[in-house]
């Protein structure tokens, strides 16, 4: 892999682990044991088939987890403690093919967690202001839309690194943006 590929990879990894780690695994692991991509020596445990079926397994559960207002708030806020370490991780991982070195891994490291923690705390806000709505079909279209994009971003970072790249960028200044908002929304839905 050439290097715009590894980095795309790598911030790729880590945005997705932040909307839906299992489903990041579970996409990875597929496409490197169906060699449709070779992954870093730091990811070649994803295409491990144990790792694969414990994704398919953890999938299905945040699949129904997702799907029910409430729930899916509770099942983000623990999976916080899993999401963000996990796409710092992969970034560290991805960042293996780069050969960067110990502190060009640990860097890694921190620019996967700030990416994954950016658009998980973006995917579990967002959660929390559509769960006010009286409907459930907000929520199943925002789940289904979140693991559509996570797949189509994994896609777009393995096959248009660049345009994945731009596209990452573009969503970073959303959240700078959005998130301060989110949060006064989420305030004053508490307050009442």
């Amino acid at each position: 892999m050439e290097t715009i590929e590894i980095l795309s990879l790598m911030l790729g990894a880590a945005w997705a682990s932040g909307i839906n780690l299992y489903a990041a695994v579970l996409v990875l692991g597929w496409l490197g044991s169906a060699g449709q991509v070779d992954l870093p020596p730091g990811l070649e445990l994803l295409s491990d088939p144990l790792v694969m079926t414990a994704a398919g397994a953890m999938y299905l559960v945040e699949f129904v987890a997702d799907k029910v207002p409430g729930v899916d708030n509770g099942w983000d806020a623990l999976q916080t403690f899993v999401r963000i370490p996990a796409g710092a991780l992969m970034a560290a991982g991805a960042s293996q093919g780069l050969d960067l070195g110990p502190p060009g891994e640990f860097a890694a490291l921190l620019l996967g967690g700030g990416i994954a923690a950016a658009s998980h705390a973006t995917k579990a806000g967002s959660r929390v202001l559509i769960n006010t709505s009286p409907e459930p079909f907000s929520n199943w279209g925002a789940s289904v839309a979140e693991d559509v994009s996570v797949v189509a971003g994994l896609w777009a970072a393995l096959h248009h690194p660049w345009l994945f790249i731009v596209l990452l960028v573009l969503f970073l200044l959303f959240v700078a943006w959005l998130l301060p908002r989110l949060w006064r929304a989420i305030r004053a839905v508490a307050r009442r």
